[in-house]
């Protein structure tokens, strides 16, 4: 899952980037309004945690536009101590979520999993397949005959968006912008070769290529 981490706080994002991506996010950053406003608008993102005190332009006016633009990806905003009227503009604005400064990044995270739940219509608090189930805080596959497999981050990250879609034709270029942060070299053909590794781990039958469509995940 892809995710735009909107904050100016320097010590915040040292401590919030390493813990994300250990949670399986690839994280893009953006350190002040017009860049957040920019990458919200011509990136496809899974979730933004935004806060609302940023230079340049504000969150809130930041969060009016994409709302206005058609961005519905979740939105957390990120809130002073005691600031109730942030908390309602931030929710009037079309925000997801919020959360008070200084907060534990356990609850951010258990935070994040929930708009993700909600954003993808699950109710199951885990990602189920016929036979096996994704330890998603140990970012490995356990089997019903009480094995487990692991995963690298990048598989991770490939498999909780196919098990999220169940179903559903996803194209390389879908996936690429899913499972990658905008500084890699996005190359698509490197989809195929983590499909492959997935395929080699959980059966070939798992994942259907569609030709002209991309790959369907069978849960």
């Amino acid at each position: 899952m892809r995710l735009l981490l909107v904050e100016d706080d320097k010590m915040l994002v040292e401590d919030l980037v390493p813990e994300l991506r250990q949670a399986g996010y690839a994280v893009d950053l953006a350190t002040d309004g017009q860049e957040a406003l920019f990458l919200g608008e011509t990136e496809s993102y899974d979730l933004v945690v935004l806060d609302l005190g940023l230079p340049v332009m504000n969150g809130l006016e930041i969060l009016r536009k994409w709302r206005a633009g058609g961005i519905k990806a979740p939105v957390l905003i990120l809130t002073a101590r005691d600031s109730w009227r942030e908390k309602v503009d931030g929710l009037k604005a079309g925000a997801d979520d919020y959360l008070t400064k200084p907060f534990y990044s356990e609850e951010l995270l258990a935070r994040l999993q929930a708009l993700l739940r909600r954003s993808h219509d699950r109710v199951a608090t885990q990602l189920h397949a016929e036979g096996m189930l994704l330890d998603e805080e140990h970012q490995q596959i356990l089997l019903d005959d009480g094995s487990s497999l692991p995963l690298t981050g990048t598989e991770f990250r490939l498999l909780r968006y196919f098990m999220m879609n169940p179903g559903k034709p996803l194209s390389k270029t879908r996936l690429t912008e899913h499972v990658y942060e905008q500084d890699f070299d996005r190359d698509s053909n490197l989809i195929e070769v983590y499909v492959r590794r997935l395929r080699e781990k959980i059966g070939n039958s798992r994942i259907e290529t569609r030709r002209g469509q991309g790959y369907v995940f069978k849960g």
